[in-house]
């Protein structure tokens, strides 16, 4: 018999608004784990009775006290018997949040573990949802399928038979929960581009079990590290030339949400404002030395792009803000010499000042 889940036991729906907690996210992440130790025995005879209305009443208020846009669910664990999961829900400014709330938790047991996203369930086509008093079997849920050119991406149309019946946001709802437990929450936002939730079945339509593997054969054709170099104009009509990781996404760096942008003017330029001889030979000098310094960091950072336009180039790095990549930063432009450097750093979990270059 298919396994029946509840969304009202989730709370996936009706998320709320954040709210800004007083104290900050780690004395909050702190205060969460001091009550898990405190409430756990509480919570295991609960999910031990399957009683997912005593578990709602429970972890709710305690998950909102972290902030109140995170969602979280109770669902069977990989090595323990479930897995306890706080997710930002694919809201770039809580990745982080929850990806350090994982990070503080309790080593796993047999009967509990720790996620900061939805995982991929292997029995996913067993499963039936509760949605809106109807049966959503996903062993009836049909995908058509569309690979973009040039991107590293798969669209996805899904299609099931009650889909009818239900309302457009609920359609949705539904569609997304079904892709994180087929290909889990962190692959659904690397490698699903736009997702479409249809009242009509779709051309050459596949059933979702399908999925995974077209997944996997996209994602194995990206699986070495690229840089694109791309040419463009900037709003004012300027030409500009940009140097860009590819594919490039947040997911891949979910605790990176501090932007450190560097500044180099430079002296030795076309008639396009582009850098030429040893301008040209001096950046990459200075860019070679700042992987250097970003390796040594031990994965604190990462070097997302650089844009060159206007006798300037700004290099773009993405870092822990519990880290010391900017001071390194700081301390490199010290020795540049073709210009006043600059940097600047401020919070970006979306990474918004790279965005054109997001794959």
């Amino acid at each position: 018999m298919a396994r029946v889940w509840k969304y009202s036991a989730m709370r996936l729906f009706g998320r709320k608004e954040a709210e800004e907690e007083p104290g900050g996210p780690d004395e909050a992440i702190a205060g969460f784990w001091t009550w898990w130790q405190d409430t756990r025995p509480r919570l295991d005879s609960l999910v031990a009775a399957g009683e997912a209305e005593g578990l709602e009443e429970w972890l709710a208020p305690a998950v909102a006290a972290i902030d109140a846009g995170l969602v979280w669910e109770v669902a069977p664990g990989r090595n323990a018997a479930h897995a306890l999961v706080v997710t930002a829900a694919g809201d770039a400014e809580l990745r982080s949040l929850a990806h350090r709330w994982a990070g503080a938790a309790p080593p796993a047991d047999l009967l509990w573990e720790f996620h900061p996203s939805r995982q991929a369930n292997p029995q996913a086509m067993d499963l039936t949802l509760d949605v809106g008093g109807l049966e959503f079997a996903l062993d009836k849920l049909t995908l058509g399928l569309r690979m973009p050119r040039n991107q590293p991406r798969v669209d996805v149309a899904a299609y099931h038979p009650i889909f009818e019946d239900l309302d457009e946001d609920i359609r949705m709802e539904a569609t997304l929960l079904a892709l994180d437990w087929l290909l889990g929450e962190d692959d659904v936002a690397r490698w699903v581009g736009e997702i479409t939730a249809v009242t009509f079945q779709p051309i050459d339509a596949v059933a979702a079990a399908h999925l995974p593997a077209v997944v996997a054969d996209v994602a194995a054709g990206h699986s070495e590290e690229e840089w694109l170099l791309l040419e463009g104009q900037t709003a004012g009509g300027a030409p500009l030339v940009a140097t860009a990781r590819y594919p490039l996404r947040p997911v891949d760096h979910p605790l990176f949400d501090q932007h450190i942008a560097i500044t180099l003017p430079y002296a030795h330029r076309d008639e396009n404002g582009l850098p030429v001889g040893d301008s040209l030979a001096a950046l990459r000098d200075f860019e070679e030395r700042l992987a250097a310094r970003l390796l040594k960091l031990r994965g604190d950072a990462v070097l997302a792009a650089h844009v060159s336009t206007e006798g300037h180039r700004v290099i773009h790095v993405y870092a822990d803000p519990t880290g010391d990549a900017a001071i390194h930063a700081k301390e490199l432009i010290v020795g540049w010499e073709e210009g006043e450097p600059r940097v600047d750093v401020s919070a970006d979990p979306g990474w918004t000042a790279v965005s054109p270059f997001l794959s």
